[in-house]
């Protein structure tokens, strides 16, 4: 299962979920359950993501370990 810190990266950019939304060209619910983990998002739009944030996707998206 793949797990983000898309919101605390957000919240260190001082964005509002619509923000962010509008920067990388999506609707501000996509944001919202990216960050709920109920999406995973798409290569490209990871990398929208990581330009927004100037950190390297996997810093924000990381696989779970499983038990």
């Amino acid at each position: 299962m793949m797990q983000n810190t898309v919101r605390e990266e957000r919240g260190r950019k001082r964005l509002t979920q619509q923000q962010l939304a509008d920067l990388i060209g999506v609707s501000r619910q996509t944001i919202n359950a990216i960050e709920a983990g109920n999406y995973v998002p798409s290569t490209l739009l990871s990398l929208k993501l990581s330009q927004v944030f100037e950190v390297p996707i996997n810093d924000f998206f990381f696989l779970k370990k499983e038990d």
